[in-house]
């Protein structure tokens, strides 16, 4: 059954409509009307400002690295293995989503800090520290995005035909064989979606990051962090300026899945 699409709108349902999209649209456009175009390139090309730019950038993508590299294997494994316990998992891969990312970071201090569950074991046993570290903040950043991935590729896991696997493992291809065969390369458009919204959402962690890594320039300071500090110290157009290059990103993101998100019929 299609939607009528021909009558006319309620206005009870245009007026709150509007009203959300202007609540959505002021804010960005506050954002842009208070940039200082003319100061624009000077302020971007500021050590601190490429410095929390490419701190970011390689953090982000190590994160993503390290959510791709465990996040697939537990959406195979939530998508297609039947196992005791597999909704508690499932329900536990999204308590990231809505927990507050401060807490996130203080639960990863007390795990991985240096008296924490496991972090007073790598610091005796390997010297490892993670907490105040850039390996930190990639920590943080994983912790918050890999949901972002999970659900993305094991929606992509359910949704993909599985004729296609039973047809290799009919031929005697093993498990292995057919999830690196066949498997990868049919979700792989929900891994590469997965992949993108898991790299914007650790660029623009804050709160996990803050906590467990701290605000060290050069070290663990990020752009989010960037823009907090400048904020703090009144620098409202240096604020503004970090926060566009944030906005960018976050439209460049959606830009890049405009085919999964922007062409609805």
């Amino acid at each position: 059954m299609t939607p009528d699409r021909s009558g006319r709108v309620p206005v009870a349902l245009l007026l709150p409509a509007v009203a959300a999209v202007v609540f959505l649209v002021v804010p960005l456009a506050g954002l842009l009307a208070r940039t200082p175009w003319a100061s624009l390139p000077q302020r971007l090309t500021a050590p601190g400002v490429l410095s929390a730019l490419r701190l970011s950038v390689l953090t982000a993508t190590l994160a993503t690295l390290v959510c791709i590299a465990l996040g697939v294997p537990l959406a195979w494994l939530l998508a297609r293995v039947d196992f005791p316990g597999r909704r508690l998992v499932r329900a536990l891969v999204t308590v990231p989503l809505v927990l507050p990312p401060v807490v996130g970071g203080i639960a990863l201090l007390l795990a991985l800090g240096r008296r924490g569950l496991l972090g007073s074991w790598l610091d005796s046993t390997f010297g490892i520290t993670l907490p105040f570290t850039t390996a930190g903040v990639v920590v943080a950043e994983s912790f918050v995005a890999l949901p972002f991935l999970v659900i993305a590729v094991e929606g992509a896991l359910r949704g993909s035909d599985t004729r296609y696997e039973e047809a290799a493992a009919t031929l005697g291809a093993t498990r292995w064989t057919t999830f690196t065969h066949v498997t990868l390369p049919l979700v792989a458009p929900g891994i590469a979606a997965g992949a993108v919204l898991c790299w914007a959402r650790a660029l623009g962690e804050f709160g996990a990051t803050i906590t467990f890594a701290g605000n060290y320039p050069g070290i663990t300071q990020t752009m989010p962090l960037a823009v907090y500090q400048t904020m703090e110290s009144g620098d409202l157009d240096g604020a503004v300026v970090l926060s566009l290059i944030l906005l960018a990103v976050s439209v460049t993101v959606l830009a890049a899945l405009r085919d999964r998100w922007l062409t609805a019929p």
